[in-house]
């Protein structure tokens, strides 16, 4: 029995200095790659590159220091490290065959960041219906930010399968615009109120011009379209503008803005009773 216990002190003797050194290893190495990543960031900030690529190389960069420290701290216990690497690709190899959508959505995520569809700040529609400013581009997710401040989080490969809108990517954008008036109404009046108002809008650009033009003769109403331009910034508020102060000045000018209904034409001889 003291021979045992003289042989575990003597093996914890021996082995405490790699032990020490492997955690001080680790503790400074960490600190080290933080501050590498954060250099790495800063740097990039400051050369110009484009936001939506920093926070995917930043954590590219951050992933690989992190497994050169582990192997390194593996050696120091006699670990060879080509064992442990082959070890390691055997695992990966594992993990990839059980997370092959994961490594899908990584490289959708690669696809994004090499073509540019959108970046950072863009308004997009991604598979007719996620509608959403671009928070951030990440690994394998797209994040969305939603006008009444949801988060959508996308996988990148579903972006990818998908028709994607950027909506708000080429710096300008056309505000599509219905005002329904009654047949009898007049049509040059109405077009001259909604030229009017987007004169008076603060966001709507000079050139293009806009215009108004009869889009349909519906059942209950003639739709006037128009599509005045705005920077890509101002749409929603453009939008909003438009419809709130068009509708004012409808009212006031006596324009009314009809609603589905049907009239029923009844002979004088028919008596209406209700059950």
């Amino acid at each position: 029995m003291e021979a045992r216990i003289e042989q575990f002190w003597s093996m914890a003797i021996g082995y405490a200095p790699k032990v020490i050194g492997a955690i001080l290893t680790l503790i400074i190495g960490f600190w080290i790659i933080g501050w590498i990543t954060n250099m790495l960031k800063n740097m990039m900030a400051k050369r110009g590159v484009d936001e939506t690529v920093r926070p995917f190389l930043g954590s590219l960069v951050n992933t690989g220091l992190k497994i050169m420290l582990l192997l390194s701290v593996a050696s120091m216990f006699g670990i060879a490290t080509t064992s442990f690497v082959a070890i390691f690709g055997a695992m990966a190899f594992a993990i990839g065959m059980a997370l092959q959508g994961s490594l899908g959505h990584f490289a959708s995520g690669v696809m994004l960041l090499v073509f540019k569809p959108y970046k950072v700040g863009d308004l997009v529609d991604i598979g007719g219906g996620n509608v959403g400013s671009v928070e951030e581009i990440q690994i394998f997710n797209t994040v969305l930010r939603t006008l009444d401040n949801k988060k959508i989080i996308v996988p990148n490969g579903v972006v990818t399968a998908n028709v994607m809108t950027n909506i708000s990517g080429q710096e300008t954008i056309g505000v599509e615009l219905t005002f329904g008036i009654d047949y009898n109404d007049s049509i040059d009046k109405a077009r001259e109120i909604i030229l009017r108002v987007g004169d008076s809008c603060p966001w709507i650009l000079k050139d293009p011009k806009q215009g108004v033009v009869v889009g349909e003769l519906a059942d209950s109403s003639v739709n006037l379209n128009t599509r005045p331009f705005c920077k890509s910034e101002h749409y929603w508020d453009t939008y909003f503008y438009m419809l709130e102060n068009v509708k004012k000045e409808f009212d006031r000018d006596g324009i009314s803005m009809p609603f589905p209904q049907i009239d029923l034409n009844v002979p004088a001889n028919v008596k209406m009773t209700a059950n």
